[in-house]
């Protein structure tokens, strides 16, 4: 994959995201999280964030967790828009490539690479820094979860699945 550099231009259109997310990744109602927008050009799906200093490692280096989460999202994003579904993630392996500075602008981008019957869906991820080097590459497989299985397992509500699938129709 390449850096997106034309990502908000003609070609991308901005994802919604659910009012009232408490994400740490992607929510707007979240005061510490990332807040991180996405964008497709139905291809793939991308983003960009600049982390701020107080989630460095050392020496102003960005902390290999919140790349693994920048990664997550964009692969959980790009798996939930594509397949127009509920997903969580079962596997995540990161080849971190370069260093990656907090402050930097950076840029993430998704695709599906195979989707394994309707129980499974394989996604790669990767990061870009500011000056188009890749320095991060993701690789996830997420299990495809029916909305009723969620509800079995007490991990949704009957109004949760509703706004969730309200969510998707109005809007992917």
């Amino acid at each position: 994959m390449e850096n997106p550099t034309a990502m908000h231009g003609n070609a991308f259109k901005k994802l919604p995201n659910m009012e009232n997310n408490k994400c740490f990744g992607c929510g707007s109602a979240n005061p510490i999280g990332l807040r991180m927008e996405f964008y497709t050009d139905e291809r793939s799906v991308v983003t960009s964030v600049k982390v701020p200093e107080l989630m460095c490692g050392w020496l102003n280096m960005m902390h290999g967790g919140i790349l693994a989460t920048i990664l997550d999202e964009i692969m959980s994003w790009t798996a939930i828009y594509m397949l127009k579904t509920f997903i969580v993630t079962k596997n995540i392996s990161i080849d971190y490539l370069k260093p990656v500075y907090v402050d930097d602008e950076l840029h993430a981008v998704g695709v599906v690479l195979e989707k394994n019957g309707d129980k499974e869906v394989i996604v790669q991820g990767e990061i870009f820094n500011s000056n188009n080097v890749l320095c991060a590459r993701g690789r996830a497989v997420f299990a495809i979860i029916a909305l009723e299985s969620m509800k079995k397992l007490g991990k949704m509500n009957d109004t949760d699945i509703a706004t969730f699938i309200d969510f998707l129709q109005r809007n992917f």
